[in-house]
């Protein structure tokens, strides 16, 4: 029940982990010492030597006594309680940390949902497991030990006893640990897996209810919820039969040491204060190891949480063999790429495509066809693709992640605005922002006016800037990538599902940012196109066109067909408005 690599993983924690079980320790001295001196004070009675003399020092010292033994106490809690806070502080840093290792793909090993369960409700099984468990461990082993010691000379047999009957607890323990592990890995399995339906489910509410999915949704959450009822009360009946044995065996192996010392005390073998002592701590022997049965399922829960935590601790990361900064040429290649989410569905097949610094380029083509892939691979989200794609002539693969999200930014149609100010969502950006820089780049995306008018840059935003229209919200998050200033902007369908007007000003800030950066567009508009260097069309996975919008229309091929297509589209619209 006790981890090594646990205890090695929180090595700031293991002092507070000793000085709790110092301060139980000495709490039990000074409870030991009051009890003698109780015994004591029966004796003298029962021999009719006690004096008032005696009773008000033995009151005195008593008084002294439970006030140390208070202080033991209170001070064990608050080791306790620091330990816990430690173990919370590293593991989260830790995981954090492994997080930002795995890099923007992390989600390809482990879904979002398990790393929240892991991070929040994982880690405080073990800040209790920490806190809790492994002091009352070492505490419920030495403490049995020092009582013997103690009581060995007063009543050799009946201390022996109480001592031997001691390790039938943890027996107890250990014959349902082996259930124990199995029930609770499934308890956290079925946790994690109603906790991602919840979150999927949450997310995609509004959705759930236009289609009208949300009561079939509903049953669904019920027979998981159900499943992990289940679960959990065979987890809490398994604890409640633990917890009974474990009283059994503890009362009565107080009752036997007790009937040992009565029947000695009867039998001259020990005097009346030797026989009141043994009854007045026979209890003590088996408390500290009944109390650490009743963590019990709490280091069980521990254990099931550490082996998700290992589990993503464990994650294999992109190892980076000398990896090398982002070159300053930041013109792009890429080579009879192959890409697959799955081993059974290619996505992408032998892709060439070139994108020179400072150059516009668009990638268009049908939904599905593989330019949001493509993206991926630009920006080091996808990996384990075939063939090559060179920045500046250096392999993709080899260029550090940090450098890379350093260099190259990816704005799609749902890029996150975070609850908070206007402010503080432009800051991440650039910590060092004056507000005119930040003003500036609002004009350009045409959102100073407004958000002027609310209340300047302090302006307070709603989740995922809920009190913002959908283009509002986009032209920020533009407003925020300029601000960024990198080598290489992606836009992955920016203009989507916006108003027409918030089109214009994004489509216009994106061709003057193409004027002195490198800009890759991935649109389904191909009249956002029109002022691309290149186009590339994509059609199944593959690029069937390449070059300039004028090129490409005068030419009976995919993107011809596309453009006739949706220009007769918007013209129709244009004609029904008018109507």
């Amino acid at each position: 029940m006790i981890k090594k690599r646990l205890l090695s993983l929180v090595k700031g924690s293991q002092d507070y982990i000793y000085k709790n079980v110092w301060m139980q320790w000495l709490a039990l001295l000074t409870n030991i010492a009051m009890m003698s001196m109780i015994a004591l004070l029966i004796q003298r009675v029962y021999d009719g030597l006690l004096t008032s003399v005696m009773v008000m020092q033995a009151l005195g010292v008593f008084v002294v006594l439970l006030v140390m033994r208070g202080y033991f106490i209170r001070k064990s809690v608050v080791y306790s309680d620091l330990s816990s806070r430690q173990v919370k502080k590293t593991l989260r840093q830790m995981i954090f940390e492994k997080l930002g290792k795995l890099g923007k793909s992390y989600d390809e090993q482990v879904a979002t949902s398990e790393v929240v369960q892991v991070a929040v409700e994982g880690v405080d099984q073990l800040e209790t497991y920490f806190g809790m468990y492994v002091p009352q461990f070492i505490y419920a082993l030495l403490a049995p030990l020092t009582l013997f010691v103690y009581l060995s000379f007063v009543d050799f047999k009946s201390a022996l006893i109480l001592f031997v009957c001691v390790p039938l607890i943890p027996l107890s323990i250990m014959a349902v640990q082996k259930f124990a592990k199995k029930l609770l890995a499934k308890y956290w399995g079925q946790y994690t897996k109603m906790g991602d339906s919840f979150l999927e489910n949450l997310e995609g509410l509004t959705t759930l209810k236009i289609y009208g999915a949300d009561e079939f949704k509903n049953e669904e959450m019920n027979v998981e919820a159900e499943n992990f009822r289940k679960v959990t009360m065979r987890v809490l009946v398994m604890q409640l039969n633990s917890i009974s044995v474990m009283d059994l065996v503890a009362y009565g192996g107080a009752a036997l040491g007790i009937y040992m010392a009565v029947n000695n005390l009867a039998n001259g073998v020990v005097n009346l204060y030797g026989a009141i002592l043994i009854i007045l701590l026979s209890a003590d022997f088996f408390l500290p190891m009944r109390t650490l049965g009743s963590y019990f399922h709490i280091a069980m829960n521990g254990m099931a949480a550490s082996d998700k935590i290992f589990r993503l601790l464990d994650l294999e990361e992109r190892e980076e063999v000398n990896p090398v900064p982002f070159p300053s040429d930041s013109s792009i290649k890429v080579e009879h790429v192959n890409f697959a989410y799955e081993e059974s569905r290619q996505i992408l097949k032998d892709v060439n495509m070139e994108f020179p610094q400072g150059n516009f380029t668009a990638i268009v083509g049908l939904s599905g066809s593989g330019k949001s892939t493509v993206a991926g691979l630009l920006d080091g989200r996808l990996r384990n693709y075939e063939g090559l794609i060179t920045v500046g002539g250096v392999d993709l693969q080899t260029i550090e992640e940090a450098s890379l999200m350093e260099h190259i930014l990816y704005i799609g149609f749902g890029s996150y605005l975070f609850k908070g100010t206007v402010r503080e969502n432009l800051l991440m950006a650039n910590a060092n922002l004056s507000d005119e820089e930040m003003y500036a780049a609002l004009e350009k995306v045409n959102l100073k006016d407004f958000i002027l008018e609310q209340g300047g840059l302090d302006m307070v935003l709603l989740e995922k800037a809920g009190n913002l229209s959908g283009g509002q919200a986009q032209r920020l998050a533009l407003a925020r990538a300029l601000l960024k200033d990198v080598d290489l902007y992606i836009f992955d369908e920016a203009t989507s599902n916006i108003d027409a007007e918030s089109e214009a000003d994004i489509m216009k800030v994106i061709e003057e940012l193409a004027s002195r950066k490198t800009v890759v567009m991935i649109t389904h508009r191909l009249v956002n196109a029109t002022n691309a260097d290149c186009v590339y069309v994509m059609q199944d996975g593959r690029v069937v066109e390449c070059g300039n919008v004028s090129t490409l229309t005068k030419v009976d091929g995919p993107f011809s067909a596309l453009w006739k297509s949706q220009m007769e589209m918007e013209n129709y619209g244009k004609e029904n408005s008018h109507e």
